[in-house]
This record gives C-alpha cells, structure tokens and sequence, in this order.
C-alpha cells in the first residue's frame, strides 16, 4: 500500500511540473512572437537568417530585445544588436 501511494504522489508530482513546463515554453513561445511582430513593424520585412538569429534567444536574451527594439529605426540597427547581444 506504502509503495501505490508513493507512486500517487511521484506521478502526481510529476505531472504537475510538466504542466508548469508547458505554460512556461508557452509564454516564452508568445514573447517570441510578439516581439517578432513588433520588429516587423518596426524596422520591416524580417530575413529568415533574422528570424532564425531571434529563435535561438535565451529568454534573458529577448526580454534585453524587447526593450532596445524601440530604439531601431532600420534592420541593420537589429542586425547590429544581434551581433553584439546573440
């Protein structure tokens, strides 16, 4: 009976922290997107180099894009971050 509860309470646990996981990548996925988007309309049609270089982001790493992309004003201002922050 001690050995079925245990079992209860690990796959419990565990199914718990994938749910956590998964909302986790979920948000991180949506700030993906949104600054994309922002980027977009920011400085234009994005390359799929660009796009690619933006995908490989640390979640730190976006969240340091989200607040420079206001400072852009063409592509080569995001390719130029990217080289020096990517």
């Amino acid at each position: 009976m001690a050995f079925s509860q245990a079992f209860l309470e690990w796959e419990q646990a565990t199914r718990q922290e994938g749910r956590q996981e998964g909302r986790q990548e979920g948000r991180q996925e949506g700030q993906r997107t949104l600054i994309l988007r922002l980027l977009t309309r920011q400085v234009g049609n994005l390359s799929e180099e660009t796009r690619s270089q933006i995908n490989t982001l640390s979640i730190e790493q976006l969240e340091a894009l989200a607040d420079a992309l206001l400072d852009f004003s063409t592509v080569t201002d995001l390719e130029t971050w990217l080289l020096n922050h990517g």
